[in-house]
């Protein structure tokens, strides 16, 4: 169980021994008693709804066994999270500072993940494209996409990358949302809030795949915050935003087109609040199982060149860009097969 998600309203969390017990009310009666219990040796992360009560002892407990503890806002919002003690990284940082500040450095790596999401987008389209007819829409699209490769790798400033960047997302939303049921319509990217389900949804997982981004990020000793593509700003990780653009389309995306085209998500698993439309609990559930299967799943990576997992992969990406800080070749942004 590399991740544990307590996801029902009004739980607690304690330590018994060396593992934890998750309380909760019962389905038949309403009285509390244990629905679980999670050895501390099988956890890799714990993800809880900010409902959710987590005692002292077992947050201190789970830090000393380095596990990271993230929490979700009732609407999948990334709260913040409680990392474990590292040692030092100053050297890491004061060479992070310094490369950030380089206009090379940042345009170099910044076009890579632009590069490497474009590559991934294009994959999915053309594996989606696999299982139907010809279309001839759909052909244009990805030979679009292709051509922008060559001017890419000829971009003078970040701003330029954000164009191609934006305007292949536009571009590829527009193909891929043709692969949605008929009862799941998406028109456009809505974020705060999120205005039908396919957004909800596609929120929902971006959000799970920054927090955990962001935690390995601090775990390697780096400063999330200074981004790349994306600007650094108060308020947001932007460097967990940049090494997880390549993951969107292979993750995020395809995993939100499982969700709705084998029905394991239907209308009922959603409602309306604050002006949005978002996952209910049994949604969230639900979700989070399928995205746990998927990032753990094996596969051999091309790339790679060995057995993996996405949530390898995502790691990997914080451990080569602190590589890379010294030797920017050590930087490879994640392709899909």
């Amino acid at each position: 169980m590399p991740t544990a998600c307590i996801n029902q309203a009004g739980c607690r969390i304690s330590l018994k021994s060396e593992r934890l017990e998750v309380y909760g009310r019962a389905e038949e009666g309403g009285k509390e008693e244990v629905l679980r219990e999670i050895p501390l040796r099988d956890l890799d992360r714990l993800i809880m709804v900010e409902s959710v009560q987590l005692s002292s002892h077992a947050l201190a407990a789970l830090l000393r066994a380095s596990i990271p503890v993230n929490v979700m806002a009732w609407n999948g919002e990334f709260l913040g999270g409680f990392q474990p003690a590292v040692n030092a990284h100053g050297l890491a940082r004061l060479r992070q500072y310094q490369r950030t500040q380089e206009a090379g450095f940042v345009l170099n790596m910044a076009g890579r993940v632009v590069s490497a999401k474009l590559y991934n987008q294009r994959r999915v389209l053309q594996r989606l494209a696999a299982s139907r007819p010809v279309d001839a829409e759909l052909s244009t699209t990805l030979g679009w996409l292709d051509s922008l490769f060559a001017p890419l790798q000829k971009s003078t400033s970040v701003d330029e990358l954000r164009g191609y960047e934006g305007a292949s997302t536009a571009r590829y939303f527009q193909a891929w949302s043709g692969f949605l049921p008929a009862e799941f319509p998406f028109e456009r990217r809505s974020k705060r809030p999120p205005l039908n389900p396919v957004n909800a949804c596609i929120s929902f997982g971006a959000t799970l795949l920054y927090s955990e981004m962001t935690a390995y990020i601090h775990a390697h000793g780096l400063d999330p915050s200074l981004g790349l593509l994306h600007a650094t700003e108060d308020g947001r990780w932007s460097l967990a935003l940049d090494l997880l653009e390549p993951f969107r389309p292979v993750l995020v995306e395809a995993l939100a087109l499982d969700l709705f085209s084998h029905q394991i998500l239907n209308a009922g698993h959603f409602e309306p609040k604050n002006d949005g439309i978002y996952l209910n609990e049994t949604g969230r559930k639900k979700f989070i199982l399928q995205y746990e299967r998927r990032m753990e799943r094996q596969f051999l990576s091309e790339a790679a060149g060995h057995r993996t997992c996405l949530r390898q992969q995502l790691e990997a990406q914080a451990v080569q860009y602190k590589a890379a800080l010294c030797q920017p070749e050590r930087f490879e942004p994640f392709l899909m097969n």
